[in-house]
């Protein structure tokens, strides 16, 4: 067993797994923390607890530290700048007659990384807008493409049940979901019924199916 906290970032309900470094952190306390991206500034969803190493999908990193006030203050700078960032990125989109929508943009908290994420239909070709965003804010410059799922999540909205999405409510990771899933359950197969605000089969037929099937063996 290893001692963890759960960590989430910019309001985005997915949970990463960090190692407390010798810390006791209470959960709603903003800690710093050692990612793949660089250091990150994260709220502590889960305070200590203890899980099996074997459960853990990649190497754990540590927590650097619990927030100040100048790391709130920088944060906030972070935010602030991000997006004027993103109003730029969509300027150069635009002089460039790119077909792509960028949703967001992220400093991470060292400000060692600019990612932006943008949605799109094909493959673009963005090369010379990493460039010129690269130029400007003199620093490491990402593009990551996401799926209209993904922007489903982002923007939010109500589902045709009358409650908040799903994946904007709780859904940290979208599994894969079938036309037979529906099948299963006697649904009729409208898209209007059976399709999300993203236009895609609704998550919440993945929900029910395994019952569904274990009632039909019998």
């Amino acid at each position: 067993m290893i001692e963890v906290i759960g960590v989430s970032f910019k309001n985005n309900r997915k949970i990463y797994y960090f190692s407390p470094n010798s810390l006791k952190i209470e959960k709603g306390k903003n800690v710093i923390v050692t990612t793949e991206r660089g250091l990150q500034y994260g709220t502590v969803e889960l305070s200590n607890f203890y899980i099996n190493e074997q459960n853990l999908v990649s190497k754990l990193t540590n927590v650097i530290r619990i927030c100040n006030k100048n790391d709130d203050l920088k944060n906030s700078k972070n935010i602030s700048d991000s997006k004027e960032a993103l109003d730029k990125c969509k300027d150069l989109v635009k002089k460039e007659k790119l077909n792509m929508i960028v949703l967001d943009a992220s400093y991470t908290f060292d400000r060692g990384q600019l990612l932006f994420t943008f949605l799109s239909d094909n493959r673009v070709d963005f090369r010379n807008l990493a460039k010129s965003l690269a130029a400007l804010y003199k620093t490491r410059i990402e593009l990551k493409q996401i799926g209209v799922r993904d922007k489903a999540k982002e923007v939010g909205g109500y589902g045709c049940c009358g409650r908040e999405l799903c994946c904007s409510k709780f859904l940290c990771d979208f599994d894969s979901v079938s036309i037979n899933m529906a099948k299963n359950q006697n649904i009729a197969l409208n898209p209007n019924k059976i399709n999300g605000c993203c236009g895609r089969l609704l998550c919440c037929l993945k929900y029910e199916n395994e019952q569904y099937m274990e009632v039909r063996k019998n």
